[in-house]
């Protein structure tokens, strides 16, 4: 059980992140569906709306429980949030033009497409989050 623990412990922070990765993820696929299937909107329109809800979210969850961040002040609050939102918008250009090329521009399956590039797209955030936005500054 002690080996359990320590492990977990070892990799608490990447488990977390898969954890709220996971619905993130969750979050953006059912708010695209709803708007492109449910709605009928425009794909892009529908991946545009649908990040935008799962950042707020993934800020939220990653800022208090995957790397326990530590700012306090307005002006740290602010930059953190700016990188956090700032990397988000790099990442959410590339689910975007995934989805446009992809899906609606050659035609192939939005929600098989959605599904790849969510998992590009976390993989990128976690690398943006750990080594810019909540990294450890001395």
């Amino acid at each position: 059980m002690d080996k359990l623990l320590a492990l977990l412990q070892k990799y608490r922070e990447a488990l977390l992140y898969l954890i709220f990765g996971g619905l993130t993820t969750l979050i953006n696929i059912i708010a695209y569906v709803l708007l492109a299937r449910g709605l009928s909107l425009d794909v892009t329109f529908s991946t545009a709306v649908a990040w935008v809800i799962s950042v707020i979210f993934a800020y939220l969850t990653n800022r208090r429980w995957v790397f326990q961040s530590k700012a306090s002040t307005a002006k740290q609050l602010l930059l953190e949030a700016g990188a956090f939102f700032g990397g988000r918008v790099f990442s959410g250009l590339l689910d975007i033009g995934m989805m446009y090329l992809f899906a609606q521009r050659l035609g192939f399956n939005d929600l098989v497409i959605k599904v790849l590039s969510n998992i590009v797209v976390i993989i990128l955030n976690y690398v943006i989050s750990k080594w810019i936005v909540f990294r450890k500054r001395s």
